[in-house]
């Protein structure tokens, strides 16, 4: 069977190309041709429409990606973060102690050199008033002379320590380092002048350690 129906399709196609003329076979072999030609250019146009398909599809899958979830970090990469952001908090913590600590310390220490100071100054004023009982004779005496050199030292060490007195004879009545004890009505000085001072007063590093006693005219 198989072999009869091979030679009725050989006698059939043999059968055809008999029958067409020469100039008929060249059109078909064009026709043939043309057909192939538009079946390869519809080839490349489908080729060019998924090449073209393919843009938006990568964009997609890049927007798609965008906007996926962060893939979880590992457990280790989080305790380090963890622990590095304590090191930090720690870090911070122990340098706002420090600086608080410095502040402290010199708040104290200022405090304790105003208390010693103010101890001091009543030797300084039993000084200047002992001085001052001495006539023109006793004042050079030995013993008068030598309590002035100690008088003197005294001074130089209280200025080493930064210790100043406040300057008030002469000067505008101050409160922020006058104590006024007495008012007094005087023409020749002029308004709000200290004119005599009873009790010297001290500085310390620029801070009042005492206020100076005066008498204030006007």
């Amino acid at each position: 069977m198989a072999d009869t129906e091979k030679d009725l399709t050989e006698e059939v196609e043999k059968d055809l190309t008999e029958d067409v003329p020469e100039g008929q076979e060249e059109s078909l072999h064009q026709e043939t041709s043309v057909e192939e030609e538009a079946s390869l250019a519809d080839d490349e146009g489908r080729e060019e429409d998924g090449a073209d398909s393919g843009k938006p599809d990568s964009m997609s899958s890049e927007k798609k990606g965008f906007f996926k979830k962060k893939e979880k970090k590992d457990k280790k990469d989080e305790q380090i973060e963890d622990l590095t952001d304590r090191l930090k908090r720690n870090l911070a913590e122990f340098e706002n102690f420090r600086k608080r600590t410095e502040k402290e310390k010199a708040a104290m220490y200022e405090v304790g050199a105003k208390s010693v100071i103010e101890k001091i100054l009543p030797v300084v004023d039993n000084f200047e008033r002992g001085m001052a009982t001495l006539n023109e004779e006793e004042a050079h005496s030995p013993f008068a002379e030598g309590m002035d050199k100690i008088y003197k030292q005294l001074l130089t060490t209280l200025e080493s320590l930064d210790v100043a007195p406040i300057e008030a004879v002469g000067q505008e009545f101050n409160p922020d380092f006058h104590n006024a004890v007495m008012h007094v009505e005087d023409g020749e000085a002029g308004e709000n002048i200290v004119v005599e001072e009873f009790q010297k007063g001290y500085l310390y590093r620029g801070s009042v350690v005492r206020h100076s006693m005066v008498k204030v005219a006007n």
